[in-house]
């Protein structure tokens, strides 16, 4: 158990009082926020006049300087060199990488090439399999394949167009963390027309983020998922590689200088990057709210280096517990799914998640739904499903096309899901955890799915009954007594039977 276990327990109650008799196991879907940074940032909006950033009036100004302090806030934050990088405001992190997808698309088609390369790891997010409908040329890449695509020049993408690798700094499903050296081997290797989209929403969750030390070209992150508020996005672009992102053919006020509509057609765009992507009036207020909830971080937990220590070693627990459960036959409760190469308390290497099916004692599988349901009866609170994470719902259920084809065919859908077919699972459950979690999370888990789901073996005794109609009850009884201390054997005409819970067999 971290040291900072104690510390949150000790203002828990206070700072998550809805947490009160209740274990909360999806953090990876969204962090909680803290009671003492919303009171900040509705105390902050009852008491200071906020403007539209796009006037010019006093209050429209202090808005305008809030905002470009907090962005220069949480460039830090993520320690990204307000030199090297700019941060561009966004609704989430989908956001951020249809945002990326678009510029690309807009790219090609300005460029007459009407076409760019791309490739997504198989662990991604729907989010980011969805860039491949831009691209002519797209493919889906494995930790191996990533690799051999490094070494082997002849898979390198055609110089004559751009091409785009994007994968999750962490599995949104199973949490195990990916190589974040990758974007500078990229570049290394193909110079400046391959970029490198890191989907960090997951990782940045209970891990530091040092984007100077990772140097990806794009890096997307939503701020609910690491405070638990404000419900808003960030897109952090390496400005040596933003040019591409200027090519995005729609604009809209706020994203430029010059507009000419009648007789002729003609733009000029803001010069400076987020002005020229922040389409609108940028989410003033949320952002307010995110240099509330910095504070708050910081005044709670010290750092995302201390969260990260805290998760790992609540993580290993919770691996542990979840392993050892077994049914009273000796099979496993529990299947979890991971790489072997991902160690839970290896902050290098695993989240703060486990991803797993239950079992029964015969070895076949508990509907995903049915765990959350009951859980979520028990005042335990974990997701199930697919988790928009298609690669990792093959790679580990065994799933493959075709076979998704026919149980699509059945009925299978997100939202109808068909949690069992033919003896496969197509989802699985979920528990992760975040800032705020405590040992007593995982106990509540544990507990639950033991209390619920723990099959016990038939309670099987070898007795020896007479054989003889002149055998009485109480020479049975006291014979079965004997024998099962190991003080008799089987006398000449009795017979061997084993004695479970359905009676004498």
């Amino acid at each position: 158990m971290s040291a900072l276990n104690d510390a949150i327990v000790a203002f828990r109650d206070t700072e998550y009082p809805q947490l009160k008799g209740k274990a909360y196991l999806d953090h990876a879907g969204s962090q909680l926020p803290a009671a003492s940074f919303i009171t900040a940032f509705a105390s902050d909006l009852n008491t200071t006049l906020y403007g539209n950033p796009h006037s010019t009036s006093t209050p429209s100004h202090l808005a305008g300087a809030r905002v470009d302090a907090i962005r220069a806030r949480t460039l830090a934050f993520f320690n990204a060199s307000p030199e090297d990088y700019d941060l561009v405001f966004v609704a989430n992190a989908t956001a951020a990488i249809r945002l990326v997808g678009e510029c690309f698309r807009d790219h090609a088609l300005r460029a007459r090439k009407h076409a760019f390369w791309y490739a997504h790891h198989r662990d991604a997010h729907n989010s980011l399999i969805g860039i491949r409908e831009f691209a002519t040329e797209h493919h889906c890449f494995g930790d191996k394949d990533v690799e051999a695509w490094l070494s082997n020049p002849a898979t390198k993408p055609s110089a004559a167009k751009p091409a785009l690798f994007a994968y999750p700094g962490q599995s949104n499903m199973t949490g195990r963390r990916l190589p974040l050296d990758w974007p500078v081997r990229i570049r290394a290797t193909y110079g400046n027309n391959a970029y490198t989209l890191l989907d960090a929403a997951a990782l940045a969750t209970t891990a530091p983020l040092n984007i100077d030390a990772i140097a990806p070209d794009f890096a997307c992150v939503s701020f609910y998922k690491i405070f638990g508020y404000p419900d808003l996005g960030a897109l952090i672009v390496r400005k040596a590689s933003a040019d591409i992102l200027r090519h995005r053919t729609y604009f809209a006020g706020g994203t430029v200088d010059v507009v000419v509509s009648d007789p002729d057609t003609w733009h000029v765009k803001r010069k400076t990057l987020h002005e020229a992507l922040e389409e609108g009036t940028v989410a003033f207020r949320s952002i307010v709210a995110l240099g509330h909830a910095l504070d708050t971080h910081k005044r709670l937990y010290g750092s995302m280096e201390a969260v990260s220590t805290h998760t790992a070693a609540l993580t290993r627990g919770m691996h542990a517990a979840l392993a050892g459960l077994r049914h009273g036959n000796g099979q496993p409760m529990v299947w979890i799914h991971n790489e072997a190469t991902a160690m839970p308390g290896d902050a290098k290497t695993q989240g703060a998640t486990v991803a797993f099916n239950v079992l029964h004692g015969d070895g076949t599988l508990v509907p995903y739904g049915d765990v959350e349901r009951e859980a979520d009866a028990r005042g335990v609170y974990v997701r199930s499903g697919g988790m928009c994470n298609p690669g990792g719902v093959q790679k580990y259920l065994g799933w493959n096309g075709k076979a998704m084809k026919m149980v699509l065919k059945a009925g299978h859908g997100c939202a109808t899901p068909i949690q069992v077919h033919e003896g496969k699972a197509t989802g699985v459950v979920r528990a992760s955890l975040g800032a705020c979690s405590v040992q007593a999370d995982v106990d509540a888990l544990v507990k639950f799915l033991r209390s619920q789901y723990l099959e016990k073996a038939a309670s099987t005794t070898t007795i020896y009954i007479a054989t003889g109609a002149e055998a009485e009850l109480e020479s049975v009884s006291e014979m079965n007594e004997k024998a099962t201390m190991g003080k008799v054997k089987r006398p000449v005409g009795w017979a061997k039977r084993v004695m479970g819970l359905a009676g004498i067999h």
